[in-house]
């Protein structure tokens, strides 16, 4: 997963460096409303890829998800590291599904 830690730091200079022309630069000009109607608008083709069954299509939508997602990401803080913390405190939680579902009854 070299790629995404490749864009993250990416899009942390663009961020840095205004550059001409760039969508990056341009979703931070825009703000955190802007990143987020795309986080979820990818969100949303995501989802309609999969119900779809198009793994081409699927596939781009969830490329573009996790792009928009990193772009909120550096917006928001959130590093690489935080996340990897989250899912390694998370994957040491195997086999709580009778707990989980005593905290969300929903699911």
């Amino acid at each position: 997963m070299d790629y995404i830690r490749n864009d993250y730091e990416t899009i942390l200079k663009r961020k840095a460096a205004k550059e001409e022309g760039s969508y990056t630069c341009y979703l931070f000009e825009q703000g955190i409303d802007k990143i987020l109607k795309k986080v979820g608008e990818e969100s949303t083709e995501m989802v309609i890829a999969a119900k779809n069954n198009d793994k081409d299509e699927l596939t781009g939508e969830i490329c573009d998800l996790i792009y928009h997602t990193l772009v909120m990401m550096v917006d928001r803080g959130v590093t690489i590291e935080d996340v990897e913390a989250v899912l390694h405190k998370r994957a040491e939680k195997s086999g709580n599904l009778k707990e989980f579902h005593k905290v969300d009854k929903n699911s």
